[in-house]
């Protein structure tokens, strides 16, 4: 059985990379979404192993010393990992795996995987980031805030990746990444 790929989708907060790979994930049921770990408070909605696996900073912190992540970091004063055991799993099995990660973390993955295709999702302006944000109703002004400085530095990094995707018309944005998507995968 071929071995599957690995897909490492990055971009600031707010780029629209969730909305991006909901799409991968309908159009292409048999990719895997990997679920990340982390240490910040779940928003309303989420769920425990749902979104993401909800962990003390202390029990991140003994997962990530025994080397249980693939890649890990702190972004927005949170710890983030991916679990190593899922994703290489799911690879062996011959399914395609997407992270939808930081900067940070997919430097990690290109590192211990250089064959990862990497996807950095743009958004079309600080201005359009800023308003999707705030839209989302989940964060504090000091917060937003934040997530604009870090990606303003985030978007620096968008020439570390095979393909970069603009979100500036969703339905393009759509047909781009699926496209990326046939390209790279052993369909």
């Amino acid at each position: 059985m071929p071995r599957g790929r690995l897909f490492v989708v990055a971009g600031p907060s707010g780029a629209g990379k969730g909305t991006l790979i909901e799409e991968l994930l309908r159009r292409y049921p048999t990719a895997w979404l990997s679920i990340s770990a982390t240490t910040r408070k779940p928003r309303r909605g989420e769920s425990d192993g749902v979104q993401y696996f909800f962990l003390d900073e202390e029990t991140f912190r003994a997962r990530a010393r025994a080397g249980e992540f693939l890649e890990w970091a702190e972004v927005h004063g949170s710890l983030y990992g991916t679990p190593r055991d899922s994703v290489k799993e799911h690879l062996e099995k011959g399914e395609d795996v997407i992270l939808e990660i930081d900067v940070q973390g997919a430097r990690q993955v290109r590192e211990k995987v250089p064959d990862a295709v990497g996807i950095f999702v743009m958004p079309p302006s600080i201005e359009e980031l800023e308003r999707r944000l705030r839209g989302r109703g989940t964060e504090s002004d000091c917060e937003i805030a934040r997530r604009l400085r870090n990606a303003r530095e985030e978007s620096k990094a968008s020439g570390e990746y095979r393909y970069v995707v603009v979100n500036d018309d969703l339905r393009r944005a759509r047909k781009e990444i699926c496209a990326i998507y046939e390209d790279e995968s052993p369909l």
